[in-house]
């Protein structure tokens, strides 16, 4: 069998000035003689660069553009290169370039900023010149931020963002620093209506034990979360908890309340209502259940009263059909009339909440049309008045779902208020979706990116990323093993891979990945993890298979903090390493491939569901502002017989 193509250098992004010449390379070794073609991105086609047929491409940077490298052998093994961006800067001072420049960064763009009000965007951005492209890092105070890109977005700005901004560049040739920026985040007494905090905690109940399994409240948490974080909320979601878990998970969240407060309680999940009274099912609830087995709302109201808040916001994504009138009713006060209070309900009493099914995308009536208002600057029962509307029109749902509204909201309060801070605010609260790297290194010489994902609040992806391997191996496998403190957790939590993968793939950008692992239930977890990266390859010298593990413990979740009084001083994500190498059998455990469900449009009820599929996507370099890739995929496949996308 003839050996792979195995790509030893890929091209480097770079980032230079309009009418520089810039070489880019590619290498790679095969059994036979290999044959090379360039691309570049023309508008929404890949064209080929004739006579572009070297491992080295001389051009002369004119505009910002993509480029791929082709790689054939004999045997028409075909194998593409990374994508690479060449950002070309059009105007770049005279003398800012060194005489003798060999790719070191140099800044060609400081940062600057206006007047900023406590509650608005904060927005920062750099640039710099470098070959390779290089790397960002922001600095505020001089400490490091997790802002790792040319521009620095900080959604709701507190008055803790005041201070000194600074970027470094970086590549393999050098640094080069921005100049400080002195940033002052002012108040916003000024405004008519403000909030102290926002605050949100969002729970989607789908794997019951006892009842249907739902499907829905993972993409509507999923997206509500989002949504929130962009009008300066901070969030916690979560998936399928029971009933003590709810009930922490709600402790915590009504200790964060306070006057001034904006708080919003989202629940999507199974559900009924008696009475008057709402009550939320836990995934534990018993067949049948009663009112003890599951979460009263308006307990849970009456307390978020208590605190003071300036708005309290719930949103109930539920049916509210009740089974058995024998039941009673649990013992809650009335609210206090403090005009702060507003429901959402799905549906009307008495009525069941449907959801949208296409066989790859499923999402709950309510949420479908509450997305599409809910950043609109106008009080919030104004904004829920424009989601009645939309559901009412939608034929799917005529004679089936209402909205309905409930609210004692006397001022004009709205979800996109700024937040006026005027006090410390519990940072252990939401969990933001960034991504945390780390190479490693085995010890025959490959490396190994490990990537985590916070994907919920309760459920993580861990992925891991071959980089380019050494000659002296082939034919490599990766697998990420489930760790033994999380196999009895993976039969009790069901965290529906495929719809967290084509949630991830819809929010980052993603590449191929060579395996995935996805831990679900990391509020049950009170202990450091053991994760077990194994590594399988045939040595080219001897032809001989072998097998190395590396073991990294990965920290009790910063979750868990919120389900457990015993919590780690120091939040990060990965310590200690252990290797080791052996001989394994020839052929290693495969990678699971991506799961197609049906296709279908239509509108069931939350107790009836359909599973989705996961659609392919193309990566490219970060921070490309073109168009999308998927065409140039296209094109590549078209400019030669058996050839993949890369």
């Amino acid at each position: 069998m003839p050996k792979a193509i195995v790509i030893t250098e890929q091209p480097a992004s770079a980032s230079v000035p309009v009418g520089y010449s810039l070489t880019m390379r590619c290498r790679a070794t095969a059994c036979t003689s290999l044959q090379y073609q360039w691309f570049y991105q023309c508008q929404s086609a890949c064209c080929q660069i004739m006579g572009a047929t070297e491992p080295d491409l001389l051009i002369t940077a004119m505009e910002t553009r993509l480029y791929i490298c082709r790689i054939n052998d004999l045997h028409k093994n075909v194998t593409f290169s990374n994508w690479v961006r060449v950002e070309v800067h059009q105007h770049i001072a005279k003398g800012l370039l060194p005489e003798l420049w060999q790719g070191e960064p140099v800044v060609v763009l400081n940062p600057t900023a206006p007047e900023v009000k406590v509650g608005k965007p904060l927005q920062l951005q750099c640039a710099a010149l470098g070959v390779p492209a290089p790397h960002y890092q922001w600095y505020h105070n001089g400490t490091p931020m997790k802002h790792q890109k040319k521009k620095l977005l900080i959604n709701s700005a507190k008055l803790s963002d005041s201070g000194t901004y600074l970027c470094c560049a970086a590549n393999g040739q050098g640094e080069h620093w921005t100049d400080a920026l002195e940033i002052h985040v002012g108040t916003c007494l000024a405004d008519p209506f403000f909030a102290t905090d926002k605050v949100a905690l969002l729970v989607g109940n789908n794997h019951y034990w006892n009842h249907p399994h739902l499907m829905a409240p993972i993409t509507d948490v999923f997206e509500l979360s989002l949504l929130l974080k962009r009008l300066g909320f901070r969030v916690v979601s979560l998936l399928d908890l029971n009933k003590a878990e709810m009930l922490i998970a709600v402790n915590q969240f009504l200790q964060l309340l306070g006057k001034g407060v904006y708080a919003v309680f989202y629940y999507a999940g199974h559900g009924y209502e008696h009475s008057g009274r709402n009550y939320m099912v836990p995934i534990d609830a018993p067949q049948p259940y009663a009112p003890e087995n599951c979460i009263s709302v308006q307990r849970i109201l009456q307390k978020m009263q208590q605190r003071r808040t300036a708005l309290n916001l719930i949103l109930l994504d539920t049916c509210r059909k009740w089974y058995n009138p024998q039941c009673a009713l649990s013992q809650v006060q009335p609210l206090e009339p403090w005009g702060n209070t507003v429901y959402g309900y799905a549906t009307s009493e008495d009525a069941e909440a449907y959801e949208v099914q296409d066989g790859e995308f499923s999402s709950g009536i309510f949420m479908k049309y509450l997305k599409k208002h809910i950043l609109q600057e106008k009080k919030v029962t104004h904004v829920l008045e424009d989601v009645l509307e939309d559901i009412g029109r939608d034929p799917l749902v005529t004679g089936k779902q209402v909205m309905e509204i409930k609210h004692t909201l006397k001022e004009a309060r709205a979800l996109t208020d700024p937040v006026c801070t005027t006090g410390p605010t519990a940072e252990l609260w939401g969990h933001s979706h960034e991504l945390l790297k780390e190479t490693l290194t085995f010890p025959c010489g490959i490396q190994v990116e490990l990537r985590f994902q916070v994907v919920f609040s309760n459920v993580m992806h861990v992925s891991a990323k071959l980089q380019a391997p050494p000659p002296h191996v082939t034919e490599i496998r990766l697998l990420l093993c489930r760790p033994a403190e999380v196999r009895e957790l993976a039969m009790l939590t069901d965290c529906q891979s495929d719809r967290v993968v084509s949630l991830l793939v819809s929010l980052y950008e993603q590449e191929e990945l060579d395996c995935v692992l996805r831990l679900c239930g990391l509020q049950k977890i009170q202990t450091d993890v053991l994760l077990q990266l194994d590594l399988h390859y045939t040595q080219l010298g001897t032809k001989q298979r072998a097998c190395e593990s590396l073991q990294k413990i990965l920290q009790k979740s910063l979750l868990a903090k919120l389900f457990s009084q015993k919590s780690s001083a120091n939040p990060s994500c990965m310590a200690g390493q252990k290797a080791a190498t052996t001989m394994c059998p020839k052929d290693a455990p495969a990678v699971n491939a991506a799961h197609e469900g049906p296709s279908s449009l239509r509108a069931e009820p939350r107790h009836s569901w359909q599973c989705s599929n996961q659609s392919n996507i193309c990566s490219e370099p970060e921070e490309n502002d073109e168009s999308d890739l998927s065409s140039l995929c296209s094109a590549l496949q078209r400019a030669g017989p058996g050839q993949d996308c890369p």
